[in-house]
Parts: structure tokens; sequence; C-alpha cells
């Protein structure tokens, strides 16, 4: 249709992956590129968090215009040239995308994927610093898998339980298989983290191709975040994952309503309360510590992820054999 927002609003992208992928630094990679207008904060999440799904297609337009376009891309968003963001949960939560593909059929995905081995570590480390997560160490996240899975021993300051199964986290193969089913292989560009690491010029060029934007002249491509640990994990919960009433049991119209964002600014008090918890949080920051895994470990990760690594090496035709490495 010659008036749908697909074509009436700027053209949208999204950086999804596994956490740990090198997702943030691609993202302010391109987030510099004058022709990228990119959200704040750059993983808003949105068409995973909201149920969007059976709305009628006016409330669709007008809720997502002003809960996702206005409050994440600001009100000048209308004459960006490319809109795009980061929110990595796309990747695995691609069924709630039809509302996002309804208005931006053609939207492009750029996906980050990375060796389990490496990545699951880094993984439970974040999850340390964001509070989300209470196992000391990922050799004892990983033994209580199978009890998470089972709904027991799931932390009361996690956001979403599924975010401590390791198991499906590092099943890339099978989430990329079905995000192309959903989304279109033809709208997707998936990025390895070694070349990240060893080529990110190239990676970057790379990029820009499939977004059909032009070289901005960016010829430095530092690493954006390092490992990150905690002084004290029970003082970062607090800070990161304070108790809070929620709306889980609204309605789908209150979701929806909620989904539009509010326009109002926060209180003075509020503002300096953020102000102190961000200094708090600044301060309780330390180097991570290195996680060696065991070899005994390393094979159970091995086992676990070779038959789905090598699904994913045949989708995006990549030899990926030198993952999972155990010795």
């Amino acid at each position: 249709m010659s008036d749908s927002p697909g074509e009436r609003w700027p053209p949208l992208a999204a950086i999804v992956g596994a956490p740990r992928c090198g997702t943030t630094s691609l993202a302010n990679y391109l987030m510099t590129h004058p022709a990228v207008t990119f959200s704040s904060p750059k993983e808003p999440h949105y068409f995973t968090i909201f149920d969007l799904d059976g709305l009628d297609e006016a409330t669709l337009r007008e809720t997502v215009e002003q809960g996702y376009c206005e409050r994440f891309f600001g009100p000048e968003w209308r004459t960006a040239e490319l809109l795009m963001e980061g929110s990595v949960s796309y990747l695995f939560g691609a069924d709630r995308l039809a509302p996002l593909l309804k208005l931006w059929p053609e939207a492009k995905f750029i996906i980050a994927v990375r060796d389990p081995m490496k990545m699951l570590p880094s993984l439970h480390q974040r999850y340390l610093v964001t509070g989300d997560e209470t196992a000391p160490s990922f050799a004892a996240a990983w033994r209580l898998v199978p009890e998470r899975a089972a709904g027991r021993r799931i932390p009361s300051s996690t956001l979403d339980p599924r975010m401590l199964r390791y198991d499906l986290a590092g099943k890339l193969g099978d989430a990329v298989e079905h995000f192309f089913a959903v989304v279109g292989r033809e709208h997707c560009h998936v990025v390895v983290h070694d070349d990240l690491v060893a080529r990110p010029a190239a990676v970057y060029a790379d990029m820009l191709a499939f977004l059909g934007l032009p070289d901005d002249g960016r010829r430095e491509f530092p690493a954006v975040r390092a490992a990150e640990g905690v002084r004290w994990h029970w003082l970062q919960r607090l800070l990161q994952r304070p108790p809070l009433v929620t709306s889980l049991l609204a309605g789908r119209r209150f979701r929806a309503r909620l989904a539009k964002g509010s326009g109002k600014p926060p209180s003075p008090a509020v503002t300096a309360v953020m102000r102190a918890r961000k200094r708090l949080i600044q301060w309780n920051e330390v180097p991570a510590p290195k996680v060696v895994l065991d070899r005994a470990l390393r094979q159970q990760i091995h086992d676990a992820f070779a038959a789905d690594t090598a699904k994913l090496g045949r989708l995006i035709g990549r030899d990926l054999s030198h993952w999972l490495a155990v010795d």
C-alpha cells in the first residue's frame, strides 16, 4: 500500500544476536554514521517486551509511533534517513516481530554470532553485573540449568527466567534458522565475532553495503566494552533489580497503553536518586576475573552444542569447526 508506514516512515534496521557477541561494538560503530539515527537507549527491546498482537491496524500504528518511534528516536524521527536499534533479544524472540514486520516489511537485521565456549561464560559474567544471576561461577550456573529449566532456583532478581537458560542461549544454529524463516534470509546479514576481532574494518564495510549506506570515513575500530565484574553481588542486584510493582497481570489494552510511553519528565527527587544509583554502580564495578573452564566442563559444552554449531555453519556458509575446542 502506498500509505503504509513502511513506505512513509524511514526504513528500519536492527542489530540482533546473542549477548556478548560484539553487538555493542557494532552498534557503537554504526551510531556515529551520519545517515543513521540510533535509538536511545540502544536496546529498547520494544517488540519483545510489549504484546502488540491483535491490535487493529490504526491502533498498532498509533502505538508504535508514540511508544517506539517518538520515545526511542526523538521528535524528529520522521526526517531520519535510517532508524536503527540494537535489541539483541529479537534473535530469540522472532515470533514477536510480526508487528514490526507489518509496519516495516523491508526491515534489515544484522545478526551477531560467537563461539558458545567463549560466549556463555561471558554472558554469565554479564548477568552477574546486571543483577540477574546469583550463581558465583559459570560452572555453578551450568550445573543449575536443569533445575532452572524446571522453574526452580530462579533468583528473585532475574528479569526473565529464560535469560538463565544457557543451554538455549548457546544454540545459535536453531535461533538463526528460525529467524531466517520468520524475517527472510535476504533481510539478514550475519557477523561472526571472529571476523569482528580480526578484521573490523572489513566487517564494517560489509555492514554498510548491506544497509545501503556510503562509507563515512571511519578507520578506527576500538573494542567498546571490556569484561566487567563487581565488588559486591548483593549490592549490584539491589541497584539493578530493586523490588518493583509491575503490570504483569494487566490486560492487553493496558499493556498497549503502556507501550505508548509517557512524556511526563521525572521529578527532581527521582532524578537525584538515579544519579546516586549511577555513582554506586560505577563504584561497584571492577575488572572481571579471568574465567577458566576445566576440561570436563568444556567437553560438556562441546557435546551440548556441536550439532547446533554445525547447523549454524551450514546456514551461513562458514567453517566453524574451530569453535567449541575442548583442549
